[in-house]
């Protein structure tokens, strides 16, 4: 039986975690004490008075080397957590003896970059110069695992893509209209509303079948009795697919509404009259049960319920 968590926490120290860490890193116990600066046979010890205090086996040992198995890799996602913490500890103390913001670390998907994310990051730069802020661009299950590891402070983006969304505390923001994109110097087209059998002769650049926006196209293509093209062009990145339409006419694709309107703004894409059928999937604020956001976390999350009421 797992002992309680008053004998866990007079036990463990933050040095084990670290351990926990380098094995896992490694998958050696030589290196990983190398790393340490432990002799093997005392990281050794260290491994076993680890596994005494939770009562349990955590690793499997072989010729090949040490690796986690199902309970140790459990204990070694709460070790990243915490030893993050501890270093955000740091960086926010080191930032309140001088005088600067600290650090925040926001994870968002793609449609809410232009509309949503930048505003807010822009503000907070404004009002705390010396605040450090990282913006991390991806899908809403990648995202979560960054939270999970305590790489991320907060999530825009999606819980109900986790296997476990109860692990986690969600908002609603909004949703995330798309658009049908090609080139700003594609020939426009005459008529008011157009469908997708009209773009049987463009060549689509779709997304990876993990992404929400691939399981919309193919919705809606099976809505317009068309199978997905076989001659698709797929990437994840907004980036390559605006840089393929820019050089090709005949390409086609679709974009989160925010960030087609942007591109469009600037002459790079043109949006075409596409009305699509499938409802905009919402997104909102994730964050990790039982964290506690560090003030400027906290700032971020009021300054995006404010947008929201003013929208």
């Amino acid at each position: 039986m797992l002992p309680n968590v008053d004998s866990i926490a007079a036990r463990l120290r933050l040095k084990q975690l670290r351990l926990l860490i380098a094995l896992d890193d490694h998958g050696s116990l030589h290196r990983a004490a190398d790393e340490m600066s432990l002799t093997q046979p005392g990281a050794t010890k260290a491994l076993r008075e680890i596994e005494s205090t939770f009562g349990e086996t955590l690793f499997v040992r072989s010729a090949q080397g040490i690796r986690p198995n199902e309970l140790g890799r459990c204990v070694i996602r709460y070790a990243r957590l915490i030893h993050m913490d501890v270093a955000h500890l740091r960086e926010e103390m080191a930032g309140i003896l001088q005088g600067s913001g600290g650090r925040l670390a926001v994870g968002a998907i793609m449609g809410a970059v232009p509309n949503v994310v930048a505003p807010i990051v822009n503000e907070l730069h404004a009002s705390h110069p010396g605040l450090s802020i990282e913006i991390v661009e991806d899908t809403s299950a990648r995202m979560l695992t960054l939270l999970d590891d305590g790489r991320l402070d907060l999530v825009i983006g999606r819980a109900s893509v986790s296997d476990q969304p109860s692990k986690y505390h969600y908002q609603p923001v909004g949703d995330e209209p798309l658009s049908v994109v090609v080139a700003y110097d594609h020939p426009p087209m005459s008529a008011d509303e157009v469908g997708f059998a009209e773009l049987a002769g463009h060549r689509w650049v779709t997304y990876p079948s993990y992404m929400p926006m691939n399981a919309l196209l193919e919705r809606e293509m099976d809505l317009a009795g068309l199978p997905m093209p076989a001659n698709r062009i797929t990437t994840a990145s907004t980036f390559v697919t605006v840089a393929l339409l820019q050089r090709r006419a005949e390409l086609v694709s679709i974009l989160p509404s925010g960030v087609a309107e942007l591109f469009a703004r600037h002459r790079m894409l043109r949006v075409l009259p596409v009305k699509l059928k499938s409802k905009s999937q919402t997104y909102g604020i994730v964050t990790r049960k039982g964290g506690v956001l560090s003030p400027s976390a906290r700032q971020f999350v009021q300054l995006l319920r404010e947008r929201g009421r003013a929208h």
